[in-house]
């Protein structure tokens, strides 16, 4: 059998994409099944950019907790960037993200999560860009930095950056 997440030839085994009540069953390789409780290869989950396109629901909250997961690699954030899930399946997808105990805040403390819209709050100057992001640019779709609290990523101008969460604030 082909696991439906790593696209691999091998024998799969069943696998519960929870929290209720959204949990749905799945067959799964022994190995994605392994990094999804432990730590991640990025290079095993390369096979995410064909398979987070499957029509079942709990692939594609896998999937989606996989990239976001492994998000401080270039790759999976632009994936996640493509990646489009309905209300609700983004809504199970969330609620079973992988929290490493980095919590990311804004300037007024509310809890930032990937894929929300900011709103800068100060010019800042894009150091090696060439421009300044000005004060009320709406940043879309945020990464959070994975091992640093302070910092997120966003496209400002066309341009991938980081950012000080102490100067955005959550939309």
């Amino acid at each position: 059998m082909t696991c439906p997440l790593c696209a691999t030839d091998a024998a799969c085994l069943p696998y519960t994409v929870g929290p209720s009540p959204h949990a749905g069953q799945v067959e799964l390789c022994a190995v994605c099944i392994d990094q999804i409780a432990g730590t991640p290869d990025p290079a095993h989950w390369r096979a995410l950019s064909t398979t987070m396109w499957s029509e079942d629901p709990a692939i594609q909250v896998l999937a989606w907790r996989m990239l976001d997961r492994l998000s401080s690699e270039v790759w999976t954030r632009d994936l996640l960037e493509m990646l489009y899930l309905d209300d609700d399946t983004r809504a199970w997808a969330e609620a079973g993200r992988f929290h490493a105990g980095v919590v990311h805040r804004d300037a007024n403390g509310v809890t930032l999560e990937t894929g929300d819209t900011v709103t800068l709050i100060k010019d800042l100057t894009v150091k090696g860009a060439g421009f300044t992001a000005k004060r009320g640019t709406s940043v879309p779709r945020i990464s959070l930095v994975a091992d640093n609290a302070d910092q997120i990523e966003g496209r400002v101008e066309g341009q991938r950056i980081v950012i000080l969460t102490e100067f955005v604030k959550k939309r």
